[in-house]
């Protein structure tokens, strides 16, 4: 099942792949004039590589780190070139795959197309973001939608924090499954400090709901925890511990909590109630 977005004026095609999202990132660089190769160039910055590393440590248990380490030790240089199909038959990654015939392109899970259009254009990436949540607002009938406006500022703000995470916390010589488990540990510092629990803590006890901890939240829980990584990302570039951190973050999330519950303007952005199912 196919559906798109529009950029620009300029149709973007998404399709659904084990229950994901996944965008085309061709049709993405041609709506800003490319002609597609410009995904082969991002795919050879190191930096893009790192991400796509880090990003399938967290989400793929069968990705080939040490094939990934042979890639990046080549990285940089005049000679190296990489393309899509490559990448995935080395390394076993389901972000990224080329797709041929109709609808052919490179396509990528939403997370590594959102890093792919700030790659063209900071501008770029908000456009996207926009039109996900006009997109998602639509198919679930105002039902409150992962990319709504409030789960968007949660996102916008994880990456400050795990560019903080980068230089702070990560050591020169780790693997990208090393990288992950870090990346992984501070995200849960944040659920714990907000939701007072961990994904794994929260999935024990909700065995039969699909999805995350962050999907089941609140719109004042989601506004909180956009503002508790931002300052985790301050906390961590000014070199405070883990232990030291959590009763910080812990502090902020109630107090913010506590005055966010009755603000008219956090009300405004509550859906609707549900509709039945039946309807759907």
């Amino acid at each position: 099942m196919s559906k798109s977005i529009n950029l620009k004026g300029k149709k973007v095609t998404i399709i659904s792949y084990d229950q994901e999202d996944y965008v085309c990132l061709t049709e993405i660089a041609r709506s800003t004039g490319g002609n597609g190769s410009e995904v082969e160039r991002w795919l050879r910055n190191i930096n893009t590589l790192e991400f796509l590393a880090v990003w399938e440590a967290l989400n793929n248990p069968d990705f080939n780190s040490t094939e990934f380490g042979g890639i990046r030790g080549d990285a940089g240089t005049n000679r190296f070139n990489i393309s899509v199909k490559e990448w995935v038959a080395r390394t076993k990654a389901v972000g990224l795959f080329a797709k041929t015939g109709r609808q052919g392109g490179t396509y990528a899970h939403k997370d590594i197309a959102l890093e792919f259009a700030s790659w063209l254009s900071p501008a770029l990436r908000l456009y996207v973001i926009k039109e996900f949540q006009r997109l998602k607002e639509e198919e679930t009938l105002h039902q409150l939608p992962e990319w709504g406006i409030n789960r968007t500022l949660a996102k916008v703000n994880y990456r400050l924090q795990t560019d903080a995470i980068k230089r702070k916390l990560i050591p020169a010589a780790v693997t990208a499954k090393e990288s992950g488990f870090i990346y992984a540990d501070e995200a849960d510092l944040v659920n714990k400090a907000v939701f007072g629990q961990t994904a794994k803590e929260w999935k024990t006890a909700n065995p039969g709901k699909a999805g995350n901890i962050r999907e089941y939240a609140t719109v004042e829980q989601l506004l909180v925890l956009a503002n508790v990584e931002s300052y985790n990302s301050i906390l961590i570039e000014q070199g405070m511990s883990q232990a030291e951190r959590i009763k910080e973050l812990n502090s902020i999330a109630r107090s913010q909590l506590n005055a966010m519950v009755n603000l008219p303007a956090v009300k405004a952005l509550k859906p609707p109630p549900l509709l039945d199912s039946k309807n759907d």
